[in-house]
């Protein structure tokens, strides 16, 4: 194959990939016009829509409004209220001193790993070993995954402990 000929083969595949992608990205923006076009007949007196519907999506944007409340808050604010209402007292404990996790909310079942930190001091061989062993049994209990791997930390970042989960 001679050198024009792959210049020219490199060009046209590249005209197809841009032609690709520009044709997808179009594709994004009908489903917002569709969605707004419905919400002015919702505005509009004696729109396409009865009232016993409108009724029942205002029922549904409470659904979405509390589930929106339960995304916004932080992981670590999710997985303490988990472990207040299912955990041990030993687990409600432990779990008190987490302030950060990270790493719980994507899971793809193939290498999940997530990271607590809590405000434990001195490492493997401070106070909070022990605890981190239950704070990596409460998260196994919130999250499962095929093959996931919690680490436990300390207010220094070091390691406290782990545990699958």
């Amino acid at each position: 194959m001679g050198m024009k000929t792959k210049i020219a083969l490199g060009a046209v595949v590249g005209i197809v990939v841009i032609g690709a992608v520009s044709a997808n990205a179009g594709d994004s923006d009908t489903g917002s016009a569709d969605k707004g076009a419905s919400a002015s007949a919702d505005r509009q007196p004696g729109g396409a829509k009865d009232a016993g519907a409108s009724a029942g999506a205002d029922a549904g944007e409470g659904k979405e409004k509390a589930e929106k409340a339960e995304k916004k808050a932080s992981q670590a604010e999710q997985f303490k209220a988990f472990v207040e209402e299912n955990g041990t007292a030993q687990e409600k404990e432990a779990v008190s001193h987490v302030t950060k996790v990270q790493g719980a909310d994507e899971q793809n079942d193939i290498l999940d790993t997530a990271d607590v930190y809590t405000d434990f001091t001195g490492g493997i061989m401070g106070e909070g070993t022990g605890p981190a062993k239950l704070i990596a049994s409460a998260f196994a209990d919130w999250k499962q995954s095929e093959n996931g791997l919690v680490t436990v930390y300390d207010a220094d970042g070091e390691l406290l402990g782990n545990g699958q989960f």
